[in-house]
C-alpha cells in the first residue's frame, strides 16, 4: 500500500511543502559560493553563438487555448528580467534568480504546467518554454550546465512543427527546480530575449567568435511497443566541430530517450519488441 507523502494530504499540506522547499533553496543559495550575474547591457555583444525562435501558441492536444494566451502574457513578463544579462567568467546563470516568483501579484496568469505525467494549471504556467529556449542555445556553447530537470519520461503530445529533438527540454518550478549553467570560459556571454505576438525569441552572444560550433541531433528515433505499452526511443548527440578545418573534435551523448507515449498512437509506425 502506497504511503501518502505529507504534501499529498491536502492542498494546505502541499502549499506548506512548496514553501518549505523554496525557503531551503533560498537558504542554500545564501550560503553558496556561487556568483550570480547582475550586470546587463542593452547593446548586443559582437559574436552570435546561437539564435532561436520558439512558437508560443502550439497545438497541444485538448489544452485550453486560454492557457496558451496566458502563457504568452507570462513569457512577456519574464523576458525583460533576463534580456541583456551578461554571464561573465565564473558566474552561474540562474533562471529563478533573475525572473523571481511568478505570482498573481507580479501580474502572472494561470497557464499550463506538466506534473505527474499529466497537464495541469498553475499561476505562471508556461515558463518551461523559456528555460527550454535558453537550454537549446546554451547547448551550442562551451558552457557548463549545472542544474537541469526533465519531464521527458513521458511523451505527452504528438509532434507539431518540432524544431528541436525530443529529450532536450527542461522542467522548472519556482524556485527549487531551477535551470542553471556556469561560465567556465574566459569569455563573457550575453542572453538577449524578447517576445512577439507569436514567438519567444532569443540570442546567445559572446565577446569574441568561437573557434568551434556545435550540432545537436536526434538519432535512431523510433516508437517501440513493450508489453503493450508504446515508448518513444532514441538518442540525442552533440557534436563539436572545428570551424576552420571542419574536423569533428568530440561527439557527446546528451540523452537516451525512453518515454512512454500518452496520446493516440494510431498513426504511428511502431516496432514490436
Amino acid at each position: 500500500m502506497h504511503r501518502r507523502l505529507f504534501c499529498e494530504l491536502s492542498p494546505l499540506a502541499y502549499r506548506i511543502s512548496v514553501e518549505k522547499n523554496c525557503a531551503l533553496r533560498t537558504l542554500r543559495d545564501g550560503f553558496s559560493a556561487e556568483r550570480f550575474p547582475k550586470l546587463r547591457m542593452e547593446a548586443p555583444l559582437p559574436a552570435l553563438v546561437c539564435r532561436h525562435n520558439s512558437l508560443i501558441r502550439r497545438t497541444l492536444g485538448r489544452v485550453d487555448p486560454v492557457l496558451q494566451d496566458n502563457k504568452a502574457v507570462n513569457l512577456a513578463l519574464a523576458a525583460p528580467k533576463i534580456n541583456g544579462i551578461l554571464i561573465r567568467p565564473g558566474e552561474t546563470f540562474s533562471f529563478w534568480h533573475l525572473v523571481g516568483r511568478p505570482s498573481t501579484a507580479n501580474g502572472y496568469r494561470t497557464g499550463m504546467v506538466i506534473a505527474n505525467a499529466q497537464t495541469g494549471e498553475a499561476v505562471g504556467g508556461g515558463m518551461c518554454q523559456f528555460s527550454n529556449l535558453i537550454h537549446w542555445m546554451v547547448l551550442h556553447a562551451p558552457l557548463t550546465i549545472t542544474e537541469q530537470h526533465h519531464h521527458d519520461q513521458f511523451d505527452l503530445f504528438p509532434d507539431f512543427g518540432r524544431q528541436v529533438p525530443f529529450g532536450t527540454g527542461t522542467s522548472i518550478f519556482y524556485n527549487y527546480l531551477d535551470y542553471r549553467f556556469r561560465n567556465d570560459t574566459e569569455q563573457t556571454y550575453q542572453l538577449l530575449v524578447h517576445t512577439t505576438p507569436t514567438h519567444l525569441c532569443g540570442e546567445l552572444r559572446t565577446d569574441a567568435p568561437l573557434a568551434v560550433k556545435y550540432h545537436i541531433a536526434a538519432e535512431n528515433e523510433r516508437f517501440v511497443r513493450e508489453d503493450g505499452v508504446v515508448y518513444r526511443c532514441g538518442e540525442v548527440y552533440r557534436t563539436m566541430v572545428d570551424k576552420t578545418t571542419g574536423n569533428v573534435l568530440s561527439r557527446e551523448l546528451l540523452r537516451r530517450n525512453h518515454a512512454r507515449v500518452l496520446y493516440d498512437t494510431a498513426g504511428l509506425e511502431i516496432m514490436d519488441r
